[in-house]
């Protein structure tokens, strides 16, 4: 029987930096009724209050927990959300992060003509760059680089020049850097320590779960995977999960039955 249900966040529970609609988040407030959930995304924090918290019905949150930065934070709720740890970055070693992207992306010949917003966001435990800056408008981002393959080629020199670092891609348009070891796989197994829930006891359910894709870390955990293309796809997963483990609906309606 699995105990719990672990989600990245953009391109799986919601459009990049978008919040979930109506329909995650009952669909959500459901499956919370019948197992744990977790959340681990490239975002900080104040993302996931913005895309996710506001919308969950209130009465769930003591089954939720709450992964910002790839895993490199945790967040647990007992009267209030406490972050249970950060690895955070020293400042020499955000210098040298930043100077390696700019460095790379001069290099790749993919420097965007327009942006908006900054292009790299300093997380603490992560640094993130985002090709055409944290404000970009959704259509803008879902052409740019849909393939991966524009991110691929900046990744393969920040893995030569940034060797002492995880470099993975995610979202829309982002690199996510960390610190070695320090990435989905490293938040599923706090998790499992955390909750004492067994691997195997764990789904986890992302976009991105391919060869270099900041989902793909989740893997080496052997937890079981489902790769989805959108939320829309995630929801009619997670739907059937709720049913698999025990989830009943009134007819005709998503509304919790008692």
């Amino acid at each position: 029987m699995k105990k719990l249900i672990i989600f990245d966040l953009d391109g799986t529970l919601a459009e990049s930096k978008a919040a979930i609609d109506e329909e995650m988040g009952t669909i959500l407030g459901n499956l919370l009724t019948v197992a744990r959930v977790a959340i681990i995304s490239g975002g900080d924090w104040p993302q996931f209050e913005k895309q996710v918290l506001a919308h969950l019905p209130k009465g769930s949150l003591k089954r939720l927990s709450i992964l910002p930065t790839c895993g490199t934070k945790y967040y647990t709720y007992k009267q209030g959300w406490k972050q249970l740890y950060a690895e955070n970055f020293t400042d020499e070693e955000k210098k040298l992060i930043i100077q390696s992207l700019n460095e790379a992306v001069d290099a790749s010949g993919y420097k965007a003509k327009k942006t908006w917003g900054e292009q790299i966001e300093d997380r603490g435990s992560q640094v993130t760059y985002s090709a055409l800056g944290q404000q970009a408008p959704l259509d803008q981002k879902k052409k740019w680089d849909p393939d991966f393959a524009k991110r691929k080629e900046i990744k393969k020199t920040l893995d030569k020049t940034l060797k002492a670092f995880s470099v993975q891609m995610g979202g829309a348009t982002s690199i996510d850097i960390t610190k070695p070891g320090i990435d989905k796989a490293y938040g599923i197994r706090k998790l499992k320590t955390v909750l004492d829930i067994k691997i195997s006891e764990m789904i986890f359910i992302g976009d991105a779960l391919f060869e270099g894709g900041n989902d793909h870390p989740a893997r080496k955990t052997g937890v079981a995977c489902i790769q989805v293309r959108d939320p829309e796809e995630t929801k009619r997963v997670v739907e059937g999960i709720s049913v698999c483990l025990g989830f009943k609906t009134r007819k005709n309606s998503n509304i919790i039955s008692g």
